[in-house]
């Protein structure tokens, strides 16, 4: 662990070119009510780097525009994309790429593609073309995944190897970024790529390290644990865990400084066969219920999931094992990722040397601060980790670690020792001293960040939530 102290302004290290990759679902424009999201929401100095998802191709082995009305200017259309470039105006030093691919852009047409050395060159310089005509920066190769979901399992990971060889060659003759977004775990990446080749040609990987358990799941399991669980019996389920995956990246011969570490701003949900049994590994008879906004049944944004806590009373647990939470309420099970686990992640990525963090994706996050930690909240926390700043509590103060609503026990503030309670070695939670309605999140005996209640409300060390302030005993103010 980082033996850094950042909380002390004088003290921060920089960790000079790390990056921070956001991904933008543009489609969340069609969103009802506070989760639409449109190019204006999006503040450019969060992010190094932001990728426009996505583009498709065609069966020419040419660039395609999914959503003509959305991303284009012409009959009328919303000009997305010229919006979304523009930004960099915004932000000099700010990269735009095109995203091509997905997950619901499957891999035939891809496989196909990369078969043959006339569509693979086609498709290079087409690449170049979409990006001089657009201005994008570069490209984001999204292929999910070669020899998989409709590939090729007998050639397209040389294949792959050879498309991505061939572009990184171009691209250079044009100034272009080629960075791609990447399976994580072994059984998966392990069938898709040539790691040791294909690293040398991609600028960066964003390494998916999530979805890791979901709805095609029997059992409730979290979306993106740091580490493996107790319920992690069989060698698969061993692999489905970020620290696991990126283990195997590194031993397959990708460069630490070109891993960009994933990190979800959403969960994944679950409907429990027996409300009686949340533990982790629990079976499940189907996906939670729909987010208010992406209204997919077993996923739940961030945005979505802190505006519910205003109004349900849901219980958080916290994995010490996964370094993770996961919250509870009746018979829906929710894993997701909070300030206290993304710390985590962050603090894992500069120790091993990562190339930086990644995010999908930015609509998800509390992007209008509706739930009163300001805009933006765990961006702001991911943005200034990254690069060894202190969070700043006027703009990371958060309710997200009230999982459970206002409820009928009254507590009492206990005075800690002193006046820096993580330096005893306490990890967690603990409140502030001298002000009730603060709170501190101790990820190391040196390495902590304090944050702010919302109004009306003071921090219950009983509960580890932001409580009424008529429940809580507050001694110190």
């Amino acid at each position: 662990m980082c033996s850094c102290d950042l909380t002390t302004p004088n003290n921060r290290l920089q960790f000079v070119g790390k990056k921070v990759v956001c991904y933008v679902g543009t489609w969340a424009v069609y969103r009802p009510g506070n989760g639409r999201f449109d190019i204006e929401h999006i503040d450019p100095h969060l992010c190094t780097h932001l990728m426009y998802g996505f583009f498709g191709i065609n069966e020419d082995a040419t660039v395609r525009i999914i959503d003509p009305y959305l991303d284009l200017e012409e009959n009328w259309g919303r000009g997305h994309i010229k919006r979304f470039v523009g930004l960099k105006n915004v932000s000099p030093t700010l990269k735009t790429l095109a995203a091509i691919g997905g997950w619901n852009e499957g891999s035939r047409k891809f496989s196909a593609m990369a078969a043959s050395p006339e569509l693979r060159k086609r498709f290079i310089y087409d690449c170049v073309s979409f990006c001089q005509r657009h201005g994008f920066d570069g490209i984001d190769l999204d292929w999910e995944y070669p020899a998989q979901r409709d590939g090729n399992p007998a050639i397209d990971k040389d294949n792959h190897a050879d498309l991505v060889e061939e572009m990184r060659e171009v691209f250079d003759l044009y100034g272009l970024l080629l960075t791609a977004a990447v399976a994580s775990v072994e059984y998966s990446a392990g069938v898709s790529y040539d790691i040791p080749r294909i690293s040398k040609s991609f600028h960066f990987l964003n390494v998916m390290v999530y979805d890791m358990h979901g709805a095609w799941d029997s059992y409730c399991g979290i979306n993106a644990p740091l580490y493996r669980g107790p319920a992690d019996t069989t060698p698969k389920q061993q692999q489905l865990n970020v620290n696991a995956s990126i283990q195997y990246w590194l031993s397959q011969g990708a460069p630490a400084e070109k891993l960009v570490l994933g990190i979800p701003l959403y969960g994944r949900s679950f409907t429990l066969a027996n409300a009686a049994n949340s533990e982790t590994g629990a079976a499940t008879v189907g996906p939670g219920i729909a987010g208010q906004y992406t209204r997919e049944p077993g996923v739940m944004g961030y945005n979505e999931f802190c505006e519910k806590l205003m109004t349900e009373s849901w219980t958080r647990h916290w994995s010490e094992e996964q370094k993770v939470p996961y919250a509870v309420r009746n018979n829906q099970w929710l894993g997701y990722d909070d300030p206290q686990s993304i710390g985590l992640k962050v603090q894992y990525l500069l120790d091993q040397g990562l190339g930086g963090a990644m995010v999908w994706s930015l609509e998800t996050d509390d992007f209008r601060g509706v739930c009163g930690g300001g805009k933006y909240p765990l961006m702001n926390l991911i943005r200034s980790l990254v690069n060894g700043e202190t969070p700043s509590t006027t703009t990371q103060t958060s309710s997200m670690p009230s999982t459970s609503n206002p409820g009928d026990s009254t507590s009492t503030t206990q005075q800690p020792a002193n006046d820096h309670p993580c330096s005893s070695g306490h990890v967690g939670f603990a409140p502030n001293p001298k002000h009730c309605n603060r709170y501190y999140m101790c990820l190391t005996e040196d390495t902590y960040f304090e944050f702010t209640c919302p109004a009306g409300t003071l921090f219950d060390p009983n509960l580890n939530v932001c409580n009424w302030a008529d429940q809580v005993k507050c001694i110190n103010e």
